[in-house]
């Protein structure tokens, strides 16, 4: 694979490569991936993310499996009491509106069979390492203890937790992202971005 020239190479980190076979595309959303890769054209891409970029050009890459794109993560917080759980749960609705997310996510509060609480911030598993940054630049501190992954999200939704509230959110990268049309008819194009 060979990647084109890129100027101003910082911009790119966080954005995705996208192999085609007889060309490559560089500056791809992850909601542009998710698409290409949902059609049937295009779903043997390989892709990769862009982790750091220098100066004069090269950048970081790291192979991203296509399987990512079409699953869910999250960040559970939880809580003994309901009292404590909806302050942290309105503490990362704050941040989110005080500071936008990196892509579109879901916190809910939810109550726990064992009469627990969680504030469950649910989001694109392709932005595991992007959502970390924002909650940790955020100075986020939920009152309890805390765990995430993908593997999590799977229990939650198995032990069908009672909905107090939620909110969505929408993220940076949802403003950027093409999509349809506008997506596909430039697919040739070396730098999208």
């Amino acid at each position: 694979m060979k990647l084109p020239q890129i100027k101003n190479g910082e911009k790119y980190v966080s954005l995705y490569v996208v192999d085609f076979g007889d060309h490559c595309g560089v500056g791809f959303t992850g909601c542009e991936v998710e698409e290409l890769l949902e059609s049937e054209k295009y779903a043997d891409v390989k892709v990769y993310k862009i982790h750091n970029a220098y100066p004069d050009g090269r950048m970081e890459l790291k192979g991203v499996r296509a399987e990512t794109f079409s699953l869910e993560s999250g960040m559970f917080f939880y809580a003994a009491d309901q009292r404590t759980a909806d302050r942290d749960y309105n503490s990362l609705v704050a941040l989110a509106i005080r500071t936008q997310p990196p892509c579109r996510a879901k916190v809910q509060l939810a109550k726990l069979a064992d009469d627990k609480f969680v504030t469950a911030y649910i989001y694109p598993a392709e932005y595991d390492d992007e959502i970390s940054k924002w909650l940790l630049d955020g100075e986020y501190r939920a009152a309890g203890f805390a765990e995430g992954g993908i593997s999590v999200i799977e229990g939650y939704y198995a032990a069908k937790p009672e909905i107090i509230e939620t909110h969505q959110l929408f993220g940076s990268s949802d403003d950027i992202s093409r999509t349809g049309q506008e997506l596909f008819t430039n697919l040739k194009v070396a730098v999208q971005r």
